[in-house]
C-alpha cells in the first residue's frame, strides 16, 4: 500500500480500489461524473439511467470496502442522481452525516428553468459511533456574530460552531443564509480565476476540500479520490500534510494533475479566501462605513452603517 501511496494512478477506479487492501483509507471524496453529458476527455458522461446507477453502486462499494472502520466518505453530486445516490450509499452501508448544499452565484446557465446554482454535498461515515470530526480544532472555526458584531461577552472564544451553510459572498445576501442552515458558502472556479488550473472543466475549489479534509482527516492520514480529474482533491492533501491517492482514466488529466502536484509543498497556503464573509466586502456601495477592530488572525473588518453589521 505504502508503494501506491502520494500519486495519481491511471486506470479505472473500480478496478483499482478493489486491487487495494480492505480498510485501508481514512477519507474518501468523490466528485463523480453527473450523467448529464458533459465533455469529459475519454469518457461518455451520457448512460442510459440504469446503467450509470449500477456503475454508481459498482464504485461506491469499492469505497466502502476500502474506507476503515472509522472511515469517512463525502459525495458530490448534482440534482439529477442525488437522491438515488444517498439511498444507494445507504443501502450499501453507509450513514449520512449531513446532506449539504455548496451554494455558488457563478451558476449554470439554464433554458426553460431556474439557473443552476448549487450542489450537493454528502457526508457519510461507515460507522455512526467512531469517525473523525475535527470541530474543536482551532482551524476550523472562525468568528462568531457575536464575536464580529455585538462584542457580547457570552461569545465562546473558541468562535462559531461549525455549521453546514457554504454560501458564495454571504455579506450579499442580508437575512437569507443563517448559520443553522445547510448551505455552504465558496465560489466555483470560475476560467477568470487565478485557481483555475485550466486543463479541466469541473475544478473543485481548494477552500472546499481544505474544509472537508481538515474536519475528517488528521496530518499523516490517506485521503483517496477516485476521480482526480483537476487533481484539486490530492493537491490539498498534500498541502495539508496528509498522504493521499487519487485514480484516472486520462492519461491527459493525470499528466497536469501530476504537474500540479510537483508545483506545490506541504505547508502551502489554499487558494482561494478561507472566510469570504470576513474577509471581502459588499459588492454594492455603502456609505458611511467605520472600521471595526478584527479579530486575531482576521483581515480588515468594516461596518455599514446602512445595515449595523460588520464586513
Amino acid at each position: 500500500m505504502e508503494d501506491k501511496l502520494n500519486t495519481i494512478v491511471c486506470g479505472d477506479c473500480i478496478t483499482e480500489m478493489n486491487g487495494l487492501p480492505e480498510g485501508c483509507i481514512d477519507l474518501a471524496f468523490a466528485d463523480p461524473p453527473f450523467n448529464i453529458g458533459y465533455d469529459y476527455d475519454v469518457y461518455q458522461d451520457l448512460l442510459e439511467s440504469d446503467k450509470y446507477l449500477a456503475w454508481s453502486k459498482d464504485w461506491i462499494t469499492a469505497v466502502h470496502r476500502v474506507l476503515k472502520p472509522d472511515g469517512t466518505f463525502w459525495l458530490a453530486i448534482g440534482d439529477e442522481y442525488a437522491a438515488e445516490l444517498k439511498i444507494a450509499s445507504q443501502q450499501i452501508g453507509f450513514r449520512c452525516r449531513s446532506w449539504v448544499i455548496w451554494y455558488y452565484t457563478f451558476g449554470v446557465n439554464c433554458t426553460q428553468k431556474f439557473s443552476r446554482s448549487h450542489a450537493h454535498l454528502f457526508h457519510f461515515v461507515k460507522a455512526p459511533q467512531k469517525f473523525t470530526f475535527r470541530a474543536d480544532d482551532p482551524e476550523n472555526r472562525i468568528p462568531s456574530a457575536r464575536q464580529l458584531v455585538y462584542n457580547d461577552k457570552r461569545a465562546s472564544s473558541k468562535g462559531r460552531l461549525p455549521d453546514d451553510t457554504w454560501i458564495l459572498r454571504p455579506q450579499d445576501l442580508d437575512d437569507c443564509f443563517q448559520a443553522d442552515e445547510d448551505t455552504w458558502y465558496f465560489p466555483r472556479v470560475a476560467g477568470t480565476f487565478k485557481e483555475r488550473a485550466g486543463f479541466h472543466g469541473c475544478q473543485m475549489p481548494e477552500q472546499l476540500l481544505g474544509r472537508i479534509i481538515r474536519f475528517c482527516s488528521d496530518e499523516g492520514e490517506i485521503v483517496l479520490d477516485p476521480f482526480s480529474g483537476s487533481a484539486t482533491t490530492v493537491a490539498v492533501a498534500k498541502k495539508l500534510g496528509r498522504r493521499y491517492l487519487a485514480f484516472d482514466i486520462s492519461e491527459d488529466y493525470i499528466k497536469h494533475g501530476l504537474s500540479r502536484l510537483d508545483s506545490i509543498q506541504v505547508g502551502d497556503s489554499l487558494n482561494g479566501s478561507p472566510a469570504p464573509l470576513v474577509s471581502a466586502p459588499k459588492t454594492g456601495a455603502k456609505a458611511g462605513r467605520k472600521r471595526v477592530q478584527p479579530a486575531p488572525g482576521q483581515q480588515e473588518l468594516f461596518e455599514d452603517s446602512e445595515v449595523g453589521r460588520a464586513r
